[in-house]
């Protein structure tokens, strides 16, 4: 990693408590190897059915202490209009060459919510973007080594899952930070899923991804480049 990086691994994604969702229990795994994770939230919560703005800054500050982020930074893109414009990729390059990261985590590219999928373009525009030297921010270019996307939403075959075993329940926590989102309550009352399933269906799908791993509980990821292997003998998952 680059000298002057802030950290190794940035997870962006439209919403607080998206990448608790999605890559939680990734970062705590990455952090206790000993790299240093952040997280980018490109708007601030003012248009979700359940609590303010304010609540979810403080939920997500919360949930960064869970996760043991250095650095959690939330944008002023405008929660429901998140659009890949020049403007706002511009912004996330300004994160980007600050905290100089090698991997940056995505959304994936499909998905029922218009922010969440345009978070995936619109943040890997942007990481190329955040390499052209003759964009002046201020700060010297930087493109991330590795883009990778988070696919635990998305109906297709992950390239390869995480084994978060041992921080399921950590990442539980990180996520039940969000008290104005997954508290019982009449607002939203029949979009959001009952408090008392939230555990069952988040460590069911974790389980789902667990299996194809051979591990017990684990996050799917894609990415777009082919794997390079140097050792047959060493590659993980039994075949049959």
């Amino acid at each position: 990693m680059p000298e002057n990086s802030i950290a190794d691994i940035l997870a962006i994604a439209a919403h607080r408590d998206d990448v608790e969702q999605t890559c939680g229990g990734t970062l705590l795994k990455m952090k206790a190897f000993g790299w240093r994770t952040a997280i980018l939230d490109l708007t601030q919560g003012e248009a979700g059915t359940r609590g303010t703005a304010a609540d979810r800054a403080a939920e997500a500050a919360d949930a960064a202490k869970i996760l043991g982020v250095i650095r959690r930074q939330a944008l002023d893109i405008p929660d429901g209009r998140v659009e890949n414009t020049y403007e706002n990729r511009v912004k996330i390059v300004h994160v980007l060459r600050e905290v100089r990261p090698r991997v940056v985590i995505l959304p994936y590219w499909t998905g029922r919510h218009p922010d969440h999928y345009t978070t995936s373009s619109l943040g890997y525009e942007a990481c190329f973007l955040s390499g052209l030297a003759k964009l002046e921010t201020g700060a010297p270019p930087h493109r991330p080594f590795k883009i990778l996307y988070a696919s635990l939403y998305a109906d297709v075959r992950p390239s390869f899952v995480v084994d978060i075993t041992p921080y399921i329940e950590q990442r539980h926590r990180a996520l039940m930070a969000y008290k104005s989102q997954y508290r019982n309550q009449a607002a939203g009352s029949g979009l959001f899923v009952p408090e008392e399933e939230i555990r069952e269906r988040t460590f069911a799908e974790a389980r789902h991804y667990g299996l194809l791993g051979g591990v017990r509980y684990a996050e799917p990821f894609v990415q777009k480049e082919v794997w390079l292997v140097e050792d047959l003998l060493q590659i993980p998952v039994q075949s049959m």
